[in-house]
Formats: structure tokens, C-alpha cells, sequence
């Protein structure tokens, strides 16, 4: 019995792929590589390239493997871009996404964790976020995330699958083998170290006038073996029976931009420039998790709950593949 991984050679999917084959699990990846790269996963790990909703191909995976679960990290992910293309997002999130739970059904596969994000909260009405804040989507991105999710509950009610999506907030850092590369790069903390590294002139900072403590949006950034760990007790959570649940996933503690930004100067010792830039549309002044139910449900504690070790974590792999993935 296996456990399919899609998009399993991304910069979260790979972390957790490491993370199951390390506890000794049967992986299977399923990856496009729309976002992934094959160096970031094992040789030994069995993978098939193509789309999560090819469902021949999903079918022909479940018969050579005889799947027991789906951990589902396969998506697109760039807000803005979702905002300039919701076509392509809902085409390929939800479209796909339906027709790989389509898939899954039919394989007889009936647990689901979902890698499902923060964003589907839209403006926070309090702070810290619960599960039980309202759901209310500000971008086509968000709102993809939100749809598999209400799929996910009426698949449970009709046919028995049971799931766990996990709203991240921020995934961050890097593990010595799994690192972040994406292309463009959208991400704070990656771009940050590119500053540093003198990969890029300046860091792009959007928005100073937020009710924070340096007018720069707050932000809670959690550490992807952090999240690796909790798809696997979510996982585990599932295997033993349990009901279908969302899960925040964050370490509780927001920090600035500013904040992050000097962290990252005294960590790397470079000079970082920084320019403001008019505040986007729809970015929030604070999001910061109440991971309360993921310690109590799953038994989840954060590895990496403070920043330092965090950027620490990336600056180190960054050193060690300054072009990514590429060779």
C-alpha cells in the first residue's frame, strides 16, 4: 500500500516526501513539473510526470501501487497571477483537482489531506485566525483552495473520503536536501536572501502605513519540515479512523517585513536594500495562526517556532544551491 504524493517534487512536497520515505513509508509522486524540479527528489522514489487529472494516468498509478492515501500538494500558487489568469487556476486547482478525487474514488483510495492555505480567511476579522473564522476568499487563488475544500466535504457526506486540509500560513526555511525555487520567485524570504546574495538590487517592500509596529505587514511563517510533519500526523490522524478536520498550521507569532529584513542582515551579514512600493490590493495588515487545534487533534508541535532558526535554515541551503535546482 502506497501513499501518492502530487506535486511531490515541489518545495513543500518534496520536504514531506523526505519525511515519509524517512519514517519508511511506499511513495509514489505524481508531478508536472508546472513548479517542481526531479533533483529535488530521491532517484529511488517512484514518480510519474504528468497532470493530477489525467485520470488514466492516476488510474494506471493506482493500480501499479495500490494507493491507501493521497497527500495533495499539486497546484498553482501565485496570487497575483491568479488575479491576471483565473481561468488557468480554477482550470487547473479545481478542474483537475476534482477529476484527480474522481480518480481516487475509483482506485478506492478514501483519505485525503489537502494542502490547503490562510488565504481562503480573506481580511482577518481577529487575530489570532481559528478554524472557525469565516471563510471569505480575496483572490482567485484563494478561492480554488476554498472550492476543493467544500468538494472535500460533500465527497466525505456522499462517498466516505475523509480528509484533513491544512491552511498554512506562511511556509518558509529549508532542509538540507528540500529548498525553496521557484520561478519568478514571489516570496519574502527568498527574495531577501537574493538581496543578500546580491542576486537582485533591492527588496520590494509594499506597504508602510499598516497598524503595525513599523507600518509593514505582519506575516507568521512556519518551517516546511513543520509542515512536512503535520501532513504525516494528519495522515496518521485518518489511518486511525478520525473524522474529517481543517487544520491551521502556523507557530502563532507574527513579525514584520521590516523585521524579517533585518533579521536576514544580521544572520547573512550583507547589506540588504530595501524600496517601498504602493501596498497591493487585498494583502492584509496581520495574519497570524491559532495552531491550537493542530497540536491538540494531531499532536503537532513546531520544530522551527522562531524566525532566526527559520531564515537560518534557508540561508544555509541558499549557499549551497545559489542557482536552485538548476545545474
Amino acid at each position: 500500500m502506497a501513499v501518492l504524493v502530487t506535486g511531490g517534487a515541489g518545495y513543500i512536497g518534496s520536504a514531506t516526501v523526505d519525511l515519509l520515505r524517512k519514517r519508511g513509508e511506499d511513495v509514489v509522486v505524481v508531478d508536472n513539473f508546472s513548479y517542481g524540479h526531479r533533483d529535488a527528489l530521491d532517484p529511488a522514489v517512484p514518480f510519474y510526470q504528468g497532470d493530477i487529472g489525467d485520470a488514466e494516468l492516476i488510474a494506471r498509478v493506482a493500480r501499479e501501487h495500490t494507493l491507501e492515501a493521497c497527500v495533495h500538494f499539486a497546484a498553482f500558487i501565485a496570487v497575483g497571477e491568479s488575479v491576471e489568469q483565473p481561468k488557468m487556476y480554477f482550470e487547473n486547482n479545481v478542474a483537475q483537482g476534482i477529476r484527480l478525487l474522481g480518480a481516487l474514488l475509483e482506485a478506492g483510495c478514501r483519505r485525503f489531506v489537502f494542502s490547503s492555505t490562510c488565504a481562503t480567511y480573506g481580511q482577518p476579522q481577529r487575530i489570532p485566525i481559528d478554524e472557525e473564522h469565516p471563510q471569505l476568499p480575496a483572490n482567485p487563488y484563494a478561492w480554488t483552495k476554498y472550492f476543493i475544500e467544500r468538494v472535500l466535504e460533500n465527497y466525505d457526506a456522499a462517498y466516505g473520503l475523509k480528509s484533513v486540509p491544512l491552511r498554512y500560513f506562511n511556509a518558509s526555511g529549508a532542509t538540507q536536501k528540500c529548498g525553496e525555487h521557484h520561478n519568478p520567485e514571489t516570496h519574502l524570504i527568498p527574495n531577501i536572501l537574493m538581496a543578500a546574495a546580491g542576486q537582485r538590487p533591492f527588496v520590494s517592500v509594499y506597504g508602510d502605513q499598516y497598524p503595525t509596529p513599523d507600518g509593514t505587514a505582519v506575516r507568521d511563517y512556519i518551517h516546511i519540515a513543520d509542515l512536512g510533519q503535520a501532513h504525516i500526523l494528519a495522515l496518521d490522524h485518518l489511518r486511525r479512523g478520525g473524522q474529517s478536520e481543517s487544520v491551521n498550521l502556523g507557530n502563532g507569532k507574527g513579525y514584520t517585513v521590516l523585521e524579517v529584513i533585518e533579521t536576514t542582515r544580521k544572520i547573512t551579514g550583507r547589506q540588504i536594500d530595501v524600496r517601498m512600493e504602493p501596498p497591493r490590493p487585498g494583502d492584509a495588515s496581520h495574519l497570524v495562526a491559532d495552531s491550537r487545534k493542530a497540536k491538540r487533534l494531531l499532536g503537532w508541535e513546531p520544530q522551527y517556532p522562531d524566525l532566526t532558526s527559520i531564515i537560518e535554515s534557508a540561508w544555509t541551503w541558499y549557499l549551497a544551491h545559489p542557482e536552485g535546482y538548476e545545474r
